[in-house]
């Protein structure tokens, strides 16, 4: 496999929709020192119009930042660096161009990640930079277009929550004109309070011992109520925040409050960030909160950490999706068996040959049957749909739409029209894949029959051949059917299927 590095250097960028975060540590007996942060205040979410399109002012602002940044890790293997795009990648009607430049831009991949895996990377950075113990604390992240909520005790979290609301977002709506009056501030305030309605009920039913702030917009408020003499340095509380408000209030701007400790390139943007706090500290009984420097990029390179040394949350995920859909794991694992084993023997030769492709086809295997909890008939397609649309923690939004589509692609009709839709970089890879899977499961779907037979997978140009013990296909005509019905459906996809003795 194509992961035989030291892992001496890791890099994770953070693409959030205020500014771009890169940082870059050297790990040693398991710890990180860093070598490097960069950061640059590119507030691409300013560049989001009203039909979420994102302007080209926006991304030429973008691409410049990450061309930057391509220089310090563009030597760098593509398993050692992660980057993510959050809230306004997320919701940009027009992001795969963009994603397409950014990608060459970088010379890595990049991952669009749920509000919900954001929140428990964020999670993560924080617990590890605070060093949490098995108290429980609300951790709280004001982006610029989204704001995570997470109840969490020591490194886990336990219930985490999205909402569409940020520091730059609300900005915009409310404060367009730059004026903090009354009126302005009380219905961002508003705003605010009812989409943290939503989640006020079970969070102060579970309950927390100690509120956590991350990220730039909680660190400045602190700064601002330090410097002012509101509150102590590093905590918000709930007095000093209402005199911040209030501040503002009288002051009627952003600029003639003359806040102290603000930095000029969050003028813009602090007052929307204020209110989301302000109706959080109200609606959920806040009453002080801490900050930490942790965070999203903080929290990327422990879970980097933990897939390096093979304590992978996307393992203990799958394992609960399974369990969750009574997947009969004999099956799953007689499959999966297979489907390594040809991995195994053509991946160098089409190109797929890494650790990272070929866990993501022992998930597919593992999962391919939980839509037999909805339904036999057609049940691939119910697999599909509960792999494409469950929360899945730890896998990015382009991994999991590859496993929903190679679930779905396990039988009957090559998904060809949704592999297109994937990312240019996941196509051939999950259609190769794909093919393999479906190879694995032609010849376990007698769960009866004792598939342990080896069976010999190898290209030839366009051809796929499987070689099989002299006289096995007589003695299993089914299998025999299915691999001419497999036939015709590799035809499509230009692929010709051969079976030798």
């Amino acid at each position: 496999m194509q992961d035989q590095n030291n892992h001496d250097i890791l890099a994770a960028i953070d693409l959030g929709s205020n500014s771009f975060h890169m940082i870059i540590a050297r790990l040693r007996d398991g710890h990180f020192q860093v070598v490097d942060r960069l950061r640059e205040m590119v507030q691409l979410r300013a560049g989001l119009d009203k039909e979420n399109y994102l302007s080209l002012e926006a991304q030429e602002r973008a691409l410049a930042c990450l061309e930057r940044f391509g220089e310090r890790i563009r030597d760098l293997p593509y398993g050692d660096v992660r980057v993510v795009g959050t809230n306004t990648l997320r919701i940009a009607h027009n992001s795969r161009r963009f994603l397409r430049q950014a990608r060459q831009a970088l010379g890595h991949p990049i991952e669009i990640v749920t509000g919900e895996e954001e929140a428990r990377l964020i999670y993560l950075g924080v617990a590890q930079a605070l060093a949490f113990d098995s108290t429980r604390r609300l951790v709280m992240d004001i982006g610029g277009g989204s704001t995570e909520f997470i109840i969490g005790e020591a490194n886990k979290g336990l219930m985490r929550e999205s909402l569409e609301m940020g520091c730059v977002s609300f900005s915009q709506r409310y404060f367009e004109n730059e004026k903090t009056s009354s009126s302005n501030m009380q219905r961002a305030m508003l705003a605010a309070a009812r989409r943290i309605r939503t989640i006020q009920r079970p969070y102060k039913k579970f309950g927390w011992e100690e509120a956590v702030g991350a990220s730039g917009t909680i660190r400045c408020v602190a700064n601002i109520c330090k410097e002012q003499g509101w509150a102590d340095d590093g905590v918000i509380t709930a007095e000093a925040l209402q005199k911040m408000v209030q501040h503002l209030i009288d002051a009627g701007s952003v600029e003639d409050a003359k806040l102290q400790g603000l930095s000029d390139e969050r003028v813009n943007v602090i007052a929307g960030g204020v209110c989301i706090l302000a109706a959080a500290f109200d609606r959920l009984g806040i009453d002080r909160m801490i900050v930490s420097d942790g965070a999203l990029r903080e929290g990327l390179l422990y879970d980097l950490q933990g897939r390096i040394q093979h304590d992978d949350e996307r393992d203990r995920t799958v394992e609960a999706l399974a369990r969750r859909y009574d997947v009969d794991d004999v099956h799953a694992e007689r499959v999966s068996v297979m489907a390594t084993q040809f991995f195994e023997q053509v991946s160098a030769q089409w190109d797929i040959d890494s650790d990272e492709l070929m866990h993501r086809l022992q998930w597919a295997c593992k999962l391919h049957e939980v839509g037999l909890a909805i339904s036999h008939h057609q049940f691939h397609k119910h697999s599909s749909y509960l792999v494409g649309h469950s929360d899945l923690p730890g896998f990015s939004r382009e991994e999991q739409h590859a496993l929903s589509v190679m679930v779905r692609g396990q039988r009957r009709s090559f998904p060809s029209k949704h592999i297109k839709k994937l990312p240019d970089e996941l196509q051939l890879s999950t259609q190769r894949l794909t093919v393999i899977l479906r190879l694995a499961m032609v010849f376990n779907r007698g769960r009866s029959e004792q598939a342990d037979t080896y069976i010999k997978l190898r290209l030839d140009g366009k051809k796929v051949v499987l070689t099989l013990p002299e006289g096995w296909l007589a003695e299993h005509p089914l299998t025999e059917a299915d691999l001419a019905h497999e036939k015709e459906h590799l035809k499509k996809i230009d692929l010709r299927l051969s079976v030798e003795s």
